[in-house]
């Protein structure tokens, strides 16, 4: 478990869009094989999603103490993209990078279930 205590300094951001009549399935996998791993290493994550017409985006956030911290968690360069396995059966297209931005505010409880 990651300490709470620590400020996360840095913010990485995925981003990947799903047919709408795959959306619920996909949230389902996301959760289980790349939101659970997230939850036990990253000082935080959040899970985000938005449907439109015809197609659904899930946006995950996790929040890290330093790049070195993630290059840990990823056991590579935390900048490239780290498919899940089904992910291909899944994403309308694979996403070919992640965001690495750095925290220069923050305040309030961000987090929800």
């Amino acid at each position: 478990m990651s300490d709470r205590a620590v400020k996360p300094r840095i913010a990485r951001i995925w981003r990947g869009r799903v047919p709408a009549a795959k959306a619920d399935e996909y949230a389902r996998y996301n959760y289980e094989v790349g939101i659970k791993p997230l939850e036990e290493k990253a000082l935080g994550v959040q899970s985000l999603r938005e449907d439109r017409d015809g197609e659904s985006e899930f946006i995950t956030i996790s929040y890290w103490e330093s790049i070195e911290a993630m290059a840990r968690f990823t056991g590579s360069d935390p900048k490239q993209i780290h498919h899940l396995d089904r992910d291909p059966e899944f994403l309308i297209e694979l996403p070919q990078s992640v965001q690495i931005l750095h925290i220069i505010a923050s305040s309030g409880n961000c987090g929800g279930d």
